[in-house]
């Protein structure tokens, strides 16, 4: 499992679309959706584009459910009863969720999240790693303020 993909499962609940894949849960999900469709073309009609899609309307996009990553974090920093600074530092947030913060962790992070810049400069990789994981954080479904995507 990556880094990211143990961050994701830290922050979001393990049914969240996040955490599920979206290649396999989302296949999975519409394939009972699409038959049903193509089955209701009369029998001896060829299936063909036209009759297929005028037989199966599109299931309604359901937004990816949201979820507050500032009060996630802030509730878990209550409960660890360490003072961290998770707000800034990637070491800190990363302990806060009880991972590695190693450097060499965090050069593996940086690489799954294809960091150009120099991995031996920590103090910019940190900077660039904790941006990045906010800003993947809430393409992911989470609500992260402004502030600290940036």
């Amino acid at each position: 499992m990556s880094i990211f993909s143990s961050i994701l499962n830290k922050i979001f609940p393990h049914d969240h679309p996040a955490n599920t894949g979206s290649g396999a849960a989302a296949g999975a999900a519409a394939s009972p959706t699409a038959a049903p469709g193509s089955a209701s073309a009369p029998a001896g009609t060829p299936a063909t584009p036209s009759t297929t899609a005028a037989g199966n309307s599109q299931p309604p996009v359901t937004p990816m459910p949201t979820v507050d990553v500032e009060a996630v974090l802030a509730k878990m920093q209550e409960s660890s009863g360490e003072k961290l600074n998770w707000r800034t530092s990637i070491v800190d947030l990363l302990k806060l969720l009880g991972l590695d913060s190693s450097l060499a962790a965090r050069k593996e992070l940086a690489s799954e999240l294809h960091y150009t810049g120099s991995t031996e400069d920590s103090a910019a990789m940190n900077m660039w790693l904790h941006k990045q994981v906010m800003q993947k954080l809430a393409e992911n479904g989470g609500k992260v303020p402004d502030d600290l995507k940036s």
